[in-house]
Parts: structure tokens; sequence; C-alpha cells
């Protein structure tokens, strides 16, 4: 299967202000991609390409004032085949576990695990550990919290999440991660492309998407508190800790968001390149 995916960002900039943006698809899929990928920016302006610690790949670069637009389209390959399942995974003692995945048992800006430690072990201890478990925490958040745009606010938290019962796309993943983390599993934050592949499709214009993966078994799967079924096309940009580590753009300064648009749809074959 081939999917296009892509993105048109537009801001004003009142004054010069640096930013960093993760629009690159991220280096575990960059080998499938069939046409070039990166962020386009006009007005041209130096860009400065690195690789932050959660191996994403980030655009750094000075915008002068007036419009800034970053936009790009690129094709990718995908297998067609939705998230695979393993309902016989485990999970792997933290003594057991690598040392560099210790870091996503611990809190984190948005995932305050030490706040709702207990409320995992009584909402979760009796499920059967591993996969099993996992889906316990989706099917719980799944069904708990309500989902709308309207509820979007950057300082929410998966303890505000829990409180207040609602939240958007990232909340959901948010609160899921703090429970699995809780609950000693090792659990990270994905940001990246989701289209209505092999699903009716959503009547709101599409987005960037929000997913997790937990780590059983010796190996990462991705989970979805938000849609809770597995799902094709996921393509990712940026893996991190929580949201804080995945931003679109970061802005050290004033930067108005004006226009924002997302593509993520299949090629059929009759549109395919030769």
């Amino acid at each position: 299967m081939l999917i296009r995916v892509g993105y048109d960002l537009q801001f004003e900039i009142p004054a010069p202000v640096a930013m960093v943006a993760l629009l690159s698809v991220h280096p575990s899929r960059r080998a499938d991609l069939r046409e070039p990928d990166g962020p386009r920016i006009d007005p041209e302006i130096p860009v400065e390409v690195y690789q932050d610690t959660y191996g994403n790949l980030c655009s750094r670069f000075l915008v002068p004032p007036g419009r800034l637009r970053l936009f790009n389209l690129t094709l990718i390959e995908d297998s067609g085949q939705p998230d695979p399942v393993d309902v016989t995974a485990e999970e792997i003692p933290v003594q057991n576990l690598p040392a560099e995945l210790l870091r996503f048992l611990l809190p984190s800006r948005y995932c305050p695990v030490d706040q709702l430690v207990n409320t995992a072990g009584e909402l979760f201890s009796n499920t059967p550990p591993g996969w099993q478990r996992v889906q316990s925490i989706c099917d719980w958040v799944h069904r708990s919290i309500t989902f709308g745009y309207h509820f979007a606010n950057a300082q929410k938290t998966a303890l505000d999440v829990y409180t207040e019962r609602r939240g958007v796309c990232r909340d959901f993943q948010h609160l899921a991660i703090t429970f699995c983390r809780a609950m000693n599993i090792p659990s990270r934050y994905v940001a990246g492309y989701l289209g209505d592949i092999g699903v009716p499709p959503l009547p709101s214009p599409g987005d960037f998407s929000a997913w997790f993966e937990v780590y059983l078994s010796g190996r990462w799967w991705a989970f979805d508190a938000r849609f809770n079924q597995p799902r094709i096309g996921r393509i990712p940009i940026a893996i991190g800790s929580d949201a804080t580590d995945t931003a679109i753009t970061t802005s050290f300064g004033l930067a108005q968001l004006t226009s924002f648009a997302v593509t993520t749809d299949e090629v059929f074959a009759a549109s395919a390149p030769a």
C-alpha cells in the first residue's frame, strides 16, 4: 500500500524567532519512503537538521518577521496490515529490562505516574499481566474519557484527564501511558500520521494523530486508547516520553498559527507513480 502524507502549516511571525520542527517521518520508517521527505520552508532560510535524544529528526531555523509556511507532501509504502496483535506478549520484570528503557517507566511532564500509581493498582492489579493488562487499560480509558476538540488544553496532565474525564487524542494516550508505567510496563508516546484507512472517515478535517507503544516480550507494540482498535497506516513522526518531546513545532518566541492542513490518504494503483 502507498500512502500520501503531508502538511501545510502557516504562521504570522511578529519578530525574529527561533523554531524547531519535528515534521520528518521517523527514522524507523525512512526506508519505506518513496519520495523525498523533510519540511519545505517559505521563505527560504537556512535549516539545521539533527537527531534528538529519542532519535527524532528535528529541523532548526531562525524565522524572520512576516509570513512563514512549512509544507511538504511525500509518499510512503506501508504493509497495509492492521497493527499487530499478540495476546500472549508478556511483561518483562523491571530488573531484566534494557537500561535504556527505564526512562519510560518514570513520571514525565504530562504523565505524573507518582500521582496515579495507587489508582492504577486499584483498577488493574487484578488483570492478567502482559498484553491483557495493557488492553484492559485501553478499554478503561476509551470507555471512561469523552473525546472533544473543545476539551483541548496544552497544560492538561493525565491526572487532569482522570479527574475531568474528557480530552483530546493526546490526553487519552497520556492517561493510558501513565497507568501502564504505574504497572511497570514501559510506555512511550508517538505522534504521527493516521488516516481513515479501512475505517469510516471522520467528519473532522485531517490532523496529526497520537498513539502509544508498550514494551512487551522484547519489542514495542502500538496501542491507541482513543480509537481502541488495530488500525492501518500508522506513520510515526516523533517518539518521546510524552507530548513535550514530540511537539510538531516549538517556537522560542511569538509565532501565531494561521492555517493548518494535514494529508494522510491511500494512493490507489491508478494514481500511483510508475
